[in-house]
């Protein structure tokens, strides 16, 4: 998330001198601009935090770690709602299941929107999207749209041919690299692969002929998107992203994307002209032709018209949203299985013994699979995807007698939440019997649990992305006894995070599956 630096070129000629050294001055302007306003105006009234010094506030507290670790860390010092100051933006820290209501339930409005940043911009069409777009009539629109005709149960239930086809083929490619006895499988490449099929399936059908090419895109928007960099942290400075190459190759990935885009919708419009929906497999609609028949009946039944470029933002967030979360929460699941024989030995026997005989599980088989779901639970509190759920103030709005600023960014620290003694049993153990007398749903109406949100702005892909983590999970316990390579014990296996927009593994998890026929 801190990747706060100045790029090597920089110093590397008189020209790149003059700019650092303009820079310089531009930031002294700006310190004294920012200590007048907050001198006169909000700082008494500011939540407390560390020292903050000259031009670049508090960046250096966010030195030396995980974001939300380090986070955890000052909230334990300064309080469950702090203030930093990085750079130009003034961030304001949740880290409590109390404070988390108050700013995302209570004042809901004045915290609806997302933080607004070059990268959204370029990569979602000035955000013309639902996922970036401010809190606005559009964006309450378009989250009716995604969530009465994209996502809703129904909608997804019409995908599950597309996510038993997936995981079939997940299957037996993990049948055919466990060929040669010994050799370990890399799961964190195959899990990626089988969700990123199961979107492009079902936002594009069979049409999207340039899928790797949006994917590595997406990698790319990932990467970019991995925390604080000196073009988001003083934005006013408009030629940062320009001299360190930021908004040039934004620009290019955003180009690529929206190709891929326009081929796509371009097709499933010359479909529907001679009467064939995109999705050739089944003649079940897909997304881009759910999102088109929206666009066409807009003049009557929605306020404001649909664009294309609103279309391509959306399929975007679907894309960005649905891919690397649920692949990332299916290898954290398995990790931590590997890391707890007894509750593998657990699961493993609840899915082999309610699907005995079975080729493949089928989603009706999950629902009987207890166990299995108080896996998943855990492994959304223990490993929350996207641990820092990002918000902006839509205006100055005390809370907790604390001012917390317009246009402020607002952190809800989950990982922090989810750790938290006051509601959770021995919290720094992954423990899934927890949720056995524990009523809490994925649906954020309780605030010590709020793994996708809570309140309008909460994920709108909760039932899509479940299915597809439910499924994946059930079908690897059940088709393979897994081992760790090169004689590795539990407690070897290396479950530290990776930096970044969403909290995956540092290292690839690669096992040794060993096909358990127990259908012959």
């Amino acid at each position: 998330m801190m990747d706060i630096q100045f790029s090597p070129f920089l110093l590397s000629s008189p020209k790149y001198l003059f700019l650092l050294f303009s820079f310089l001055i531009l930031l002294v302007k700006i310190s004294k601009k920012i200590k007048t306003s907050s001198d006169h105006d909000i700082t008494p009234k500011l939540p407390p935090g560390p020292t903050k010094f000259p031009l670049v506030g508090n960046l250096h507290n966010l030195v030396g770690g995980l974001p939300h670790h380090v986070l955890a860390s000052l909230a334990k010092k300064y309080g469950p709602l702090i203030h930093l100051q990085l750079g130009e933006i003034s961030t304001v820290v949740v880290s409590s299941a109390k404070m988390a209501k108050e700013i995302l339930v209570t004042h809901h409005p004045c915290f609806a929107n997302r933080p607004e940043n070059q990268t959204t911009r370029i990569i979602w069409y000035e955000r013309e999207d639902m996922g970036f777009a401010p809190y606005s009539e559009h964006w309450k629109q378009m989250r009716k749209i995604c969530m009465m005709e994209l996502l809703s149960i129904k909608s997804v239930d019409s995908f599950r041919f597309i996510r038993q086809d997936e995981i079939s083929r997940l299957v037996e490619s993990i049948i055919q690299s466990s060929s040669s006895a010994g050799v370990p499988v890399n799961l964190t490449e195959k899990l990626f692969d089988y969700t990123c099929s199961v979107v492009c399936r079902a936002a594009f059908g069979r049409i999207c002929k340039d899928k790797d090419t949006m994917i590595n895109n997406v990698k790319t928007v990932f990467s970019v998107m991995a925390g604080f960099n000196l073009a988001d942290v003083f934005p006013s400075l408009k030629f940062l992203p320009v001299i360190t190459g930021l908004k040039q190759k934004l620009q290019e990935v955003h180009r690529q994307m929206d190709e891929v885009l326009e081929d796509v919708i371009n097709q499933h419009k010359a479909n529907h002209e001679i009467g064939r929906k995109g999705n050739s497999e089944l003649g079940d609609e897909d997304f881009v032709d759910v999102l088109l028949l929206q666009q066409q009946e807009s003049g009557n039944n929605h306020q404001i018209p649909i664009t294309t470029r609103n279309i391509k933002g959306v399929i975007l967030n679907i894309f960005t949203g649905g891919t690397d979360t649920s692949s990332i929460t299916t290898e954290w699941a398995l990790s931590e299985l590997m890391r707890h024989p007894e509750i593998m030995a657990k699961a493993q026997a609840e899915v082999r013994q309610v699907c005995k005989g079975k080729k493949i599980i089928e989603e009706d088989d999950i629902q009987d699979l207890k166990y299995l779901k108080m896996v998943i639970q855990e492994t959304f509190r223990f490993h929350p995807v996207v641990p820092l759920i990002p918000r902006s103030s839509r205006e100055n709005r005390e809370v907790n007698g604390y001012m917390i600023p317009e246009k402020s960014r607002v952190l809800v620290n989950f990982w922090t939440i989810g750790r938290d003694p006051e509601y959770w049993d021995d919290p720094e153990k992954f423990k899934p019997e927890r949720f056995e007398h524990k009523s809490v749903n994925y649906m954020g109406t309780q605030s010590e649990y709020i793994p996708f949100g809570t309140g309008r702005r909460m994920c709108p892909g909760v039932t899509f992305g479940l299915a597809i983590v439910e499924l994946s999970l059930a079908n690897l316990i059940y088709h393979f006894d897994w081992r760790l390579p090169h004689g590795m014990k539990p407690n070897d296996l290396d479950m530290d995070e990776v930096i970044g927009l969403t909290a995956g593994r540092k290292t690839s998890l690669c096992l040794i599956g060993i096909p358990y026929h127990a259908y012959e």
